[in-house]
């Protein structure tokens, strides 16, 4: 461990577009850390105040009833008290509800059911629906507005990644619960795969960005060098993680940060992910402003709803070593 702190960098309200220090600010936190933390970030208290009882609610629900919106292979939203990470079985609950392209028709429409994650399953507490779907376009605001300071941080026009995350994006939220002990009965457990030790395991975010509240219990951890850094809890900031997706366009000048959740022995934590990812058609690749002189392309063209589906299928159960970028590694045998 070491005592070396992420950058916090104040948005000023994130309405005008991004300023020169902020873009600089991002730009070094995204390279040197791949995290850091925002405030001012426009997204208001009383919103995210609503968002956590939700959350608390749902998952103080019994067991039988959370899972009667359980997620299965053909839909991955919805509950999952069994999810892996890096073919381990973290210690913890979710739920999985990705962005409604069309909130006033029915989940089950195909407008709102994509190909590769399904359709969106609620919990029937009143409200519940309005909350997060609030929230997902306040989320979605914000997002888009980072990518304009991560796009201009790599030399190319503010909005050129804009088009990839038009109607049809597969943005996510992600309530997550880690209890202190395992939530399966010792039957259950004893027919699925084995828990780690972590709370949740060292991963990378597979798509653009990630915003994140976490509560104030801590435990989220990032790696940098040889050490991991403590993502302390500070109130009313967001933390911001790039993915795989923008180490990618970025030619790994940005990097996607190793991070996990180190277990807790004296309280339970709670943290609300939001997963900022492009159309499922997006084929991503080096940008050409982020190639240096005398550099080349580090990736070969990957394509986002291939990548999404083989990441979701490995989270689900172990179907064997699980997809990353270095796969695609130029000069690799991926």
């Amino acid at each position: 461990m070491t005592s070396l702190a992420l950058p916090v960098i104040d948005l000023g309200g994130a309405t005008n577009p991004p300023s020169a220090q902020v873009v600089s600010q991002v730009t070094a936190a995204a390279e040197r850390f791949g995290f850091f933390q925002i405030v001012n970030h426009g997204i208001s208290p009383s919103q995210i105040d609503e968002l956590w009882q939700s959350t608390r609610a749902f998952f103080t629900l019994p067991t039988h009833e959370k899972r009667l919106i359980e997620r299965t292979k053909q839909n991955s939203r919805g509950y999952y008290d069994r999810e892996l990470t890096k073919n381990a079985r973290d210690l913890k609950e979710v739920l999985d509800i990705a962005h409604v392209p069309f909130p006033d028709l029915a989940d089950d429409d195909p407008r709102n059911f994509h190909r590769v994650d399904g359709r969106n399953q609620w919990p029937s507490f009143p409200g519940f629906r309005t909350t997060v779907i609030n929230y997902l376009g306040a989320c979605n605001d914000l997002a888009l507005w980072l990518l304009q300071a991560f796009c201009e941080g790599l030399g190319e026009h503010a909005d050129h990644l804009r088009g990839e995350f038009g109607d049809d994006h597969t943005s996510f939220l992600r309530m997550n619960h880690y209890p202190l002990n395992d939530l399966l009965t010792e039957t259950e457990a004893a027919q699925v795969t084995a828990l780690g030790d972590m709370a949740l395991h060292h991963h990378t975010d597979a798509g653009a960005l990630t915003l994140l509240l976490q509560d104030d219990v801590g435990g989220l951890q990032v790696a940098h060098g040889d050490s991991w850094i403590d993502v302390e809890p500070i109130d009313g900031a967001m933390v911001v993680n790039t993915g795989d997706m923008m180490q990618v366009w970025s030619n790994d000048r940005y990097q996607a940060a190793l991070h996990r959740v180190a277990a807790r022995t004296n309280a339970e934590r709670y943290s609300l992910p939001y997963f900022f990812n492009p159309s499922y058609s997006t084929s991503y690749e080096p940008l050409p402003g982020s190639i240096s002189a005398g550099d080349h392309a580090h990736y070969r063209a990957i394509r986002w709803g291939d990548f999404r589906q083989a990441r979701a299928d490995g989270d689900f159960a172990d179907y064997g070593a699980e997809v990353q970028i270095s796969d695609f590694r130029i000069g690799s045998s991926g």
